[in-house]
């Protein structure tokens, strides 16, 4: 039986391994992870806003994702979004996935 801790209503975007959305070290997550550059989309990292990381969801966190079309299910928490954001994750996707925006997006900590 699966319990849910922890569940939280968020927006929901894409990021891409890239210093215009990142910092200087596109491939190192907040965490300290190297994502694979062929497959970045591969690990299904996300990164979570400040506020969210002091609610528990912390590096390493599995976290279930629901309304994001394509890119619901599961995904670890890695890397944290700037400070300027709250309540929102980014996920880590490849180059290839342009755009994506989604609201009322449900995570929950399995």
């Amino acid at each position: 039986m699966n319990i849910f801790l922890i569940s939280v209503l968020v927006t929901a975007t894409i990021y891409h391994a890239d210093p215009r959305q990142t910092d200087s070290t596109p491939f190192i997550t907040a965490s300290g992870a190297v994502i694979n550059k062929e497959n970045p989309q591969g690990h299904r990292w996300i990164a979570v806003s400040r506020d969210l990381r002091d609610k528990g969801y912390t590096f390493g966190t599995r976290v279930c994702v629901e309304n994001a079309g394509h890119l619901s299910g599961y995904w670890y928490v890695q890397d944290l979004m700037n400070k300027r954001f709250t309540n929102r994750i980014d996920f880590l996707v490849n180059k290839s996935l342009k755009g994506g925006k989604w609201t009322n997006v449900k995570i929950k900590i399995e």
